[in-house]
């Protein structure tokens, strides 16, 4: 007889495992389905391995540079593979700490490969082939994404990489090609410009980073190309020829030349592919639109019983969406079986911050200065630069700004837009401003510590309404 459970998650990554513990929180008895590794991708070869190697590439960075600091450090060097080996070392801290989470809840984990055979019903195929059959009156799909490839060039790992082998190089780039600059893209390349590499970005929009505020692109490719790195806008791959020990590429720049030049390797970034295959979505007649899983506010589907959350659903794609969702859907089936006393209400996009982890830093959350007008607001604009924050000064760090977006009417916060030191720390206090819809004169009566960098948060605010202090 099938194991029989009140909700079973499939996939493990942030959004799942969040919800289960919620669903085990509320007293559901909770099955969780993993075809790896417990914590998915972002735990394991995503947002928290990227960041130790970023770390690793930063502190470098910081003791190549120690004399602006009036201290020594002779015959630096790195060592790319104790680098990924702290890594990997951190990833298998946190997948032991999500594993541990499952005991303590008391979630069963079934490891293996997941498939709907029908409404409620999940087939488990364990790595040796045997096929365990578990029922869920809720299940929630949170399977997540993976790296789109290139049309015919596929990544080989050897010299055409994903982030998935950028995180485990087999050897570190002398001169590398990373095609894409969205989050991930521009991470990576600024990963191994820190670490040495000779790094070139393509973009084929109009400027990098394309989904911020067009003043943090403008000002994080002029700070790349500062620290050495090439970027071409407008510009695509044509061709690429692999070799034993190089890549060719032919690269149509903005203005139609094609110029051929060698790479040792090439970091493919330019999207995901929801992981949506093969997992008995057609048997259930699950609505997606281009692979994406469809769903209401609350992430349910159009087939009763069954949820969805994180990449597999609607954009954006980050691992902090996976997880309120992960709450959301527990709660809402928590409240289907009779729980009164949770009450899960829907996300709004807007308040949704973004983050990105180069150097410099970015953060955002809400409309941009264009998208805010395109929306028909009438506006007011903040923005203050690092280089007027005593703190950012003290730690050497006077490069950047933060820029905020009012509603000219209502005084309603908009969007912000940062780009600098920490500023991924720094974003959350727009994010509760605009989930408790906070308007100017909270953020303009708010006491900020000094000497802090969060008081440039500050000093944007009043700069919207002709009242910065410190320029």
């Amino acid at each position: 007889m099938a194991d029989t459970y009140d909700l079973i998650v499939l996939g493990s990554g942030p959004g799942g495992y969040v919800a289960a513990i919620r669903g085990a929180q509320l007293g559901l008895k909770t099955a969780i389905v993993e075809r790896e590794l417990l914590g998915g991708i972002c735990l394991n070869w995503g947002c928290i391995p990227t960041k130790a190697l970023l770390r690793s590439a930063e502190i470098y960075h910081y003791m190549q540079h120690a004399k602006d600091y009036g201290l020594a450090a002779d015959k630096i060097s790195a060592d790319i593979a104790a680098v990924v080996k702290r890594s990997r070392g951190v990833a298998k801290q946190l997948n032991a700490g999500v594993t541990h989470l499952m005991k303590k809840n008391k979630i069963a984990v079934h490891m293996g490969t997941g498939v709907l055979t029908a409404p409620g019903k999940l087939s488990v195929t364990d790595s040796d082939g045997k096929a365990t059959q578990i029922e869920g009156k809720h299940i929630i799909v949170a399977t997540g994404a993976r790296a789109r490839d290139l049309p015919n060039l596929p990544a080989d790992g050897k010299r055409v990489w994903t982030y998935r082998h950028a995180m485990t190089p087999p050897e570190m780039p002398t001169k590398l090609l990373v095609i894409g600059s969205g989050a991930i893209g521009i991470e990576f390349a600024s990963f191994y410009n820190d670490m040495g590499a000779d790094v070139t970005v393509v973009e084929m929009m109009d400027r990098i980073v394309p989904v911020e505020d067009a003043d943090v692109s403008a000002h994080l490719e002029k700070a790349l190309k500062k620290q050495g790195m090439t970027i071409l806008t407008k510009a695509t791959v044509d061709k690429i020829e692999t070799g034993a020990s190089a890549v060719k590429a032919s690269i149509k720049d903005k203005d139609g030349r094609v110029i051929t030049t060698e790479f040792s390797h090439v970091i493919v970034a330019i999207g995901i592919v929801p992981n949506t295959e093969n997992i008995g979505l057609d048997t259930l007649g699950v609505e997606t639109e281009r692979g994406h899983i469809k769903t209401t506010p609350l992430c349910a589907t159009n087939v009763k019983g069954l949820w969805a959350i994180g990449d597999v659903t609607a954009p954006p794609w980050l691992a902090h969406k996976a997880s309120h969702e992960g709450v959301i859907a527990a709660e809402a089936i928590a409240q289907a079986l009779g729980n009164k006393g949770v009450h899960p209400h829907a996300m709004d996009p807007r308040n949704i911050p973004g983050c990105t982890y180069c150097h410099p830093q970015i953060a955002s959350v809400g409309l941009t200065e264009a998208k805010a007008k395109e929306a028909g607001y009438e506006v007011k604009v903040g923005n203050f630069p690092f280089i007027g924050n005593g703190k950012a000064i003290a730690l050497g760090e006077p490069e950047g700004f933060v820029k905020t977006v009012f509603d000219a009417k209502t005084g309603e916060l908009l969007g912000a837009h940062l780009i600098g030191a920490e500023v991924t720390e720094l974003i959350q206090g727009y994010t509760v401003g605009k989930t408790a819809e906070l308007v100017e004169q909270d953020f303009m009566q708010t006491v900020y510590p000094h000497p802090t960098i969060s008081e440039t948060m500050h000093e944007a605010v009043l700069a919207a309404y002709g009242r910065v202090i410190h320029i």
